[in-house]
């Protein structure tokens, strides 16, 4: 048994020693494992117990017919020089057999296994994690209490459900965090549930403890005190119930006097509630962000779509793309956003994702006050850096990028690998320095990032898109294509309308790969314009004289179904 328990210690993968499991569903997979380990050592140690109990049994039926037949003429039985020899011995040594069988402890080997396995389990920053995931999830994308529990999600290859007790906890997570609005969702939930009949091991007292409370946090006297008697009418010695009871009545009261005194006889008039809700937001587009998150986006006009087009390109008669052309779609026209289809295969994306999974780290996010690196709640996923020098698909990458862009990619940064974790994301934010961050790619000395690649290496069930709330644009991930667009104008100015985000995972797991150019190395490539907010007319394979092999005007005539 010692040799399995060093056999698992040794086979452990090492990726999961590294905590925040719920902000990467990639390393989230390997628990499923770890998990399956332990179940076949749990069943291993029944079955052990199994054995020792049937070598009890047999002993005991054993004995049972020995003992009664030496009972019915106990002198006769031992007057027998063999059943004599033989009951000194059984007193002797055979009972004190019986005994160590019986004290032996079978559960060494599985917990041995729990012990080392254990220690790469997910920790509480974890559990909260994926609670407050369920919460984002519900606000983002509208959903109630009673379509998760049932687990009717858009998407779904596995159903699952939430039982009563679980509800109970997500109330829980939500109510220690003082997001009571979450808390009275999850714990309604939970009630309703145990009225349905459901069997649980929560009771209704201990969630109308906790819905009552949560419903007068958010200003609902009338509510608060009927839970409250819903709750006494359980259990009538409930002592936090009585004294709340008490006060509540006694604030209803003052607010009733305070109420009549100032408009005269409304004896009668009910204390109106504070409006309830999700609490004040930091996030400015908060609603146009959730909008197109859900695919409610700006729909673009018929005059604006017919400027967008599917072309093939060569990559400016590049040799690599003349027999086998890059497909290209205009996603998007200001700020203009291409995607390319078919960019990168199966098998280079498998390589990419076993290359970056065993360094897998919590995404951060570079502080603009100090430019520490930090770890934020709005940024949920994990990532890795990969270099061109490492493995020649990544270069290769990296080249096709270039080829592509036309811009030079020996001044980018490495290429970064990211996978979401539960309902993943990153809020709106910039990939290009602002005025107000001189310093931040100061150490780099490459200059701003002028431009954004993304690899989608994944397709996604549902939810994960990236969106830019600015001008009401949604890209939706699709397995082995690519995006673009310019983070910066042509003078060198932030273009602010590329302020972009990537809606929570719904459900799926997502993996991204982003190149970020700067600009360096691309004065040639794309000149300065006098103008300090003009765009050139197109990505630097159109800026060519316009009757030059491979301009716009080619590439619109080739358009592909």
């Amino acid at each position: 048994m010692i040799w399995v328990v060093l056999m698992m210690a040794i086979l452990l993968p090492q990726s999961l020693a590294h905590p925040g499991f719920f902000t990467s569903i990639g390393q989230m997979t390997d628990l499923i494992h770890n998990e399956k380990d332990l179940v076949t050592s749990l069943k291993d140690y029944i079955k052990a117990e199994e054995d020792k109990l049937e070598q009890i049994k047999k002993w005991a039926e054993k004995l049972d017919r020995l003992t009664s037949t030496a009972t019915k003429d106990p002198e006769g039985f031992v007057g027998h020089p063999v059943n004599a020899f033989k009951l000194m011995k059984r007193l002797n040594t055979e009972w004190s057999e019986l005994e160590n069988l019986i004290l032996k402890d079978m559960s060494d080997g599985f917990i041995s296994n729990l012990t080392i396995q254990r220690q790469y389990f997910p920790n509480d920053e974890d559990q909260v994690g994926a609670a407050k995931a369920l919460f984002r999830l519900q606000d983002t994308y509208n959903l109630d209490t009673n379509t998760i529990s049932k687990g009717n999600l858009p998407g779904v290859q596995h159903k699952s459900f939430l039982t009563a007790e679980d509800c109970f906890e997500l109330g829980k997570v939500a109510y220690t965090e003082a997001d009571y609005y979450h808390t009275e969702l999850w714990m309604e939930q939970a009630l309703t549930q145990l009225e349905e009949g459901e069997l649980s091991t929560v009771d209704k007292v201990s969630v109308l403890d906790y819905l009552s409370y949560a419903v007068y946090q958010q200003g609902d006297l009338d509510k608060a005190l009927l839970l409250t008697k819903k709750l006494l009418e359980l259990d009538p010695e409930h002592q936090r119930a009585n004294g709340n009871l008490v006060y509540f009545e006694y604030i209803m009261s003052k607010e009733k006097d305070a109420n009549k005194s100032a408009s005269g006889d409304q004896s009668d008039q009910k204390t109106a509630p504070k409006k309830k809700g999700i609490a004040v937001d930091y996030l400015p587009e908060r609603q146009k962000y959730e909008m197109l998150c859900r695919g409610e986006g700006i729909k673009m006009t018929p005059r604006r779509q017919k400027r967008l087009f599917c072309r093939y390109h060569d990559g400016n008669r590049n040799p690599k793309f003349i027999l086998a052309p890059a497909k290209q779609e205009d996603e998007w026209d200001k700020p203009r956003i291409i995607r390319f289809h078919d960019i990168i295969s199966d098998a280079e994306i498998e390589i990419v994702k076993d290359l970056a999974k065993p360094r897998l780290r919590r995404a951060t996010i570079s502080n603009p006050v100090t430019g520490a690196l930090e770890t934020v709640h709005y940024r949920i996923s994990k990532s890795a850096w990969l270099s061109g020098y490492e493995d020649p698909v990544v270069s290769r990458i990296n080249m096709r990028i270039q080829d592509l862009t036309g811009l030079d990619v020996s001044t980018a940064e490495e290429l970064q690998v990211a996978n979401y974790g539960v309902g993943g994301q990153y809020e709106p934010h910039f990939d290009f320095a602002r005025k107000d961050e001189p310093d931040a790619f100061r150490e780099l000395g490459t200059g701003n990032r002028i431009a954004t690649w993304l690899f989608y290496m994944s397709d996604v069930s549902a939810g994960g898109a990236t969106v830019f709330p600015e001008v009401g644009a949604s890209v939706w991930p699709k397995k082995g294509t690519a995006v673009f667009w310019y983070n910066l104008f042509a003078s060198g100015e932030g273009d602010y309308s590329t302020r972009h985000a990537a809606c929570p995972v719904l459900v799926g797991n997502k993996w991204v790969s982003n190149k970020w150019l700067h600009e360096r190395g691309q004065e040639f490539r794309r000149p300065c314009t006098l103008s300090e907010l003009k765009s050139q007319p197109g990505f630097p394979w159109l800026l060519l004289s316009s009757n030059a092999p491979g301009t716009m005007a080619d590439y619109n005539s080739d358009v592909y179904s």
